[in-house]
């Protein structure tokens, strides 16, 4: 008899992802729910999803779920947490949510020291609404809405999130991370366990920015876009821990 390598996290429900083929979400949404099993905290966990292909997502997490309009899910978070200080409270957002109509809320956040944590799903486009050009967008890269690539001169430069809530006072822990193969995923996991650590010492705001492919609107097979996104997002999206307040050790 085969052993049993992987099991169900009690986190995810038994439904099937709706995600495209390829998908990062799916892996992400996995690591997550291995991370608060593992803490033991999934009665006291509430999670809160932005619009975006994540808008599905209380249907796969088994815990209470929050949607909240389009880039408020910061704002949505900050309430749960202050009414709420015993509850573990994440959200889950993309690119085109969290950087573009939402960049307010999440700046504004981070600079107050928001005691939740921030997945952050950057795979360079608007995912749900068609794969438009995000705020992430690399130069040249194809969109929909970039049909030529994006123009610099047009559109300016992509926003590197991490990077600069990295400057403000409030973040206890931002780092950045990929999914394009086991080795960075095994990666991935330990910097979300990281920051929902340092959300259960009270020490402030977390965010984890996971780089992640989206065959579909990228027009690639999935294993193809895992190889683009290694080639193409890593240079300009450097992985790593941004910042670690004093007890969350930074990795080598």
């Amino acid at each position: 008899m085969a052993n049993t390598l992987f099991v169900r996290p009690e986190t995810l429900t038994p439904d099937p992802f709706h995600y495209c083929p390829g998908c990062g979400h799916g892996i992400i949404h996995r690591l997550v729910a291995e991370v608060i099993d593992e803490l033991g905290v999934r009665e006291t966990t509430i999670g809160v999803a932005s619009v975006g292909c994540s808008v599905l997502a209380y249907k796969y997490f088994n815990f209470d779920m929050q949607q909240a309009a389009h880039g408020r899910a910061p704002a949505v978070a900050t309430g749960i947490k202050r009414v709420l200080p015993d509850r573990v409270v994440f959200t889950y957002q993309g690119d085109g949510d969290l950087a573009s109509i939402g960049l307010a809320e999440i700046v504004h956040a981070a600079a107050r020291g928001e005691k939740i944590t921030v997945i952050f799903v950057n795979n360079a486009n608007y995912g749900m609404t068609g794969g438009q050009m995000a705020p992430t967008t690399l130069p040249g890269q194809k969109t929909t809405t970039s049909p030529a690539g994006r123009s610099v001169d047009q559109a300016g430069y992509p926003i590197r999130v991490s990077e600069m809530l990295a400057t403000l006072d409030g973040p206890a822990y931002i780092a950045r991370v990929s999914i394009h193969n086991p080795p960075q995923i095994f990666k991935a996991k330990k910097a979300i366990r990281k920051a929902f650590e340092t959300q259960l010492r009270g020490t402030g705001f977390t965010l984890v920015e996971v780089l992640s492919s989206c065959p579909t609107n990228w027009g690639m097979k999935p294993a193809e876009a895992f190889s683009w996104l290694e080639k193409n997002m890593l240079p300009y999206f450097p992985l790593g821990e941004y910042k670690a307040a004093s007890g969350v050790s930074q990795d080598d």
